[in-house]
């Protein structure tokens, strides 16, 4: 399918000056095309904003989709959010066929999760003994499409809280496995052992990060390993601590005192110079279609500035899962709103218009 030439104008961010855009086809060029249609001749522009962690393979309230055009719909109701690329980290259904369809954000996406034998979400990831991850862990790089996904801690039922999944050694080869098949590792963690194990080893993007200590925010940066901390995610910790709190006390504490500090290491990791991206952890129990939610988020409770948050979902959070923006030759994604999102983040939650590979969607 071909679709007219597209002109835009408006402010351009994050440049901050007003510009004139064709987009031709997928690409994006600074010089006139014959026949462009204008669909905004003012306003803001804004590469498409970005959720860097979500699950369009699980259903809402949890467990795996269960054909392909449902995982299409959940990745359409973020499109209609102005949310043009998604890193799926952890799908426990197979949908390689939504990489090509143009209707859909696109896709950075991990295969299954992988985690250990009973400490994880029932029927979402792959459970594999300690000395079987490594094997895994090439057998997921075939299945994503640039990423694997490790669950790196959860409670232990024994313990009685949360406890890590897997020691060092194990991770270490893990990441270099992935490394080796071409792909980055992400790690789902929120205990400070667990997290401390993970970034040692290397990997390239630690999900929710709630025990994160200033050493190793010091070595993330160091290493350019990202945090993606999911505050929308983190806000649930309450409620999930006083489901637990009758059976086990200790992890209800855990989590509560986890959730009371998160803030701060946000705040911490930004300050450090780790790069941190948007991800709102959608499927499941937390709804697609939010990150405009989570970058207001960043701000309001993590304390980056609203230009800092903006870049966290948008232009660098697209550089960082490889989709090059509004520059000649970039890719032809953006959302165009009425007023300055730098002056009230609010204005995300209300697109003007938004384009999708050169096409207006919304």
């Amino acid at each position: 399918m071909t679709s007219s030439p597209l002109h835009v104008r408006g402010v351009v961010l994050p440049d901050d000056s007003v510009r004139d855009l064709w987009l031709f086809r997928d690409t994006v060029t600074l010089s006139p095309v014959p026949g462009a249609v204008t669909v905004a001749s003012s306003g803001f522009v804004l590469p498409g904003l970005v959720d860097a962690h979500c699950h369009i393979g699980i259903r809402a309230g949890g467990g795996p989709v269960s054909s392909l055009p449902e995982a299409r719909d959940l990745a359409l109701v973020d499109r209609a959010a102005g949310v043009l690329a998604l890193r799926d980290a952890g799908s426990p259904f197979p949908y390689p066929s939504l990489d090509s369809d143009v209707s859909v954000p696109r896709l950075a996406r991990a295969g299954q999760h992988i985690a250990a034998p009973r400490r994880y979400l029932r029927d979402t990831g792959v459970e594999v003994a300690p000395t079987d991850v490594v094997s895994e862990v090439r057998r997921q790089a075939s299945l994503g499409n640039g990423w694997v996904k490790l669950v790196g801690d959860w409670i232990d039922r024994s313990a009685g809280d949360l406890a890590p999944s897997f020691p060092l050694s194990v991770l270490s080869a893990a990441v270099a496995a992935a490394h080796e098949a071409g792909v980055r590792i992400a790690a789902h963690v929120f205990a400070e052992s667990s997290v401390a194990t993970l970034v040692r080893a290397g990997v390239d993007s630690v999900e929710h990060g709630t025990g994160l200590s200033f050493d190793d925010l010091d070595l993330m940066a160091a290493r350019g390993i990202a945090l993606v901390p999911t505050l929308l995610n983190v806000e649930t910790f309450p409620s999930i601590a006083e489901q637990g709190a009758a059976k086990f006390p200790a992890y209800a504490a855990h989590m509560r005192a986890l959730h009371a500090r998160f803030p701060s290491v946000v705040r911490a990791a930004h300050e450090a110079g780790v790069p941190v991206y948007v991800g709102t952890d959608a499927g499941g129990g937390i709804e697609h279609g939010l990150a405009a939610r989570e970058i207001m988020l960043l701000h309001s409770r993590g304390g980056l500035s609203p230009v800092d948050a903006l870049a966290a979902g948008s232009w660098k959070a697209r550089e960082w899962l490889g989709f090059p923006g509004l520059v000649e030759g970039g890719l032809a994604d953006l959302v165009v709103y009425e007023s300055d999102p730098r002056k009230a983040l609010e204005t995300l939650l209300t697109p003007k218009v938004v384009v999708l590979r050169g096409r207006v969607v919304s």
